[in-house]
């Protein structure tokens, strides 16, 4: 069925006019979004495609398993409406990223895990960071050192203070992603962390935490007692 077909009061752009946004379900906001639909499939269709899966049940979080060129192999969705979504994935993020960016002062690892934490839960591979902080635990900026499951050879302490050498930071937070969604830490995870501390402490540059990123959840070295 098109949407055009569907009785009046189930069609998204009616539902958004008369009960507003928050009235429609995910399914149907992306519905509005998708817009057009093909011969045989209606924009719900397609929708539906991106977002129920195996179980039928509708989840947001399917939406970032895609790149351009697989949303693009989905027939209804050309390079414009790829784009668009991945588009609106990236606003998303930066707009969490910015309900956190005026405490750029972080006073817990809390803090630190809510900014990283949209952008680092989807990935599909590791990425540890480092965030920079002077002696006021104000951050001087950030980078990505390396993707990639995490071991002695990748997560060097050369490469991870050379940037906090360079903007002369006070100190450091070590932060990387589980894409199991599980943020327990490894046995490497534990190695890695003890090295850059005791490597920070012979440059006289403190590593304050180690953050691990999971799907909704974190952990901090800090708070469990590894530092």
């Amino acid at each position: 069925m098109k949407i055009e077909d569907f009785p009046l009061e189930e069609r998204p752009y009616e539902k958004f006019l008369k009960y507003g946004e928050q009235s429609l379900s995910d399914l149907e906001l992306l519905t509005i979004l998708i817009r057009t639909g093909t011969q045989t499939k209606s924009s719900m269709d397609i929708a539906r495609e991106l977002l129920v899966d195996e179980k039928g049940r509708t989840n947001l979080l399917r939406l970032y398993e895609n790149n351009l060129e697989r949303l693009m192999c989905i027939k209804g969705i050309g390079k414009v409406k790829a784009i668009q979504i991945l588009t609106l994935l990236e606003m998303s993020k930066r707009l969490s990223q910015t309900t956190y960016s005026h405490k750029m002062k972080w006073q817990s690892p809390k803090d630190v895990a809510n900014y990283f934490m949209e952008d680092l839960r989807h990935k599909k591979i590791e990425q540890f960071l480092v965030v920079y902080l002077d002696t006021k635990c104000k951050c001087l900026g950030y980078e990505a050192i390396s993707k990639g499951s995490l071991n002695a050879s990748i997560v060097h302490p050369r490469e991870v203070f050379k940037g906090a050498i360079l903007k002369s930071a006070y100190s450091i937070i070590a932060l990387h992603n589980h894409p199991s969604g599980d943020p327990t830490p490894s046995r490497e995870d534990i190695q890695i962390t003890n090295k850059l501390k005791s490597s920070g402490e012979m440059l006289g540059i403190g590593l304050l935490d180690h953050i691990i990123i999971g799907d909704g959840l974190f952990i901090s070295f800090k708070e469990q007692g590894y530092l």
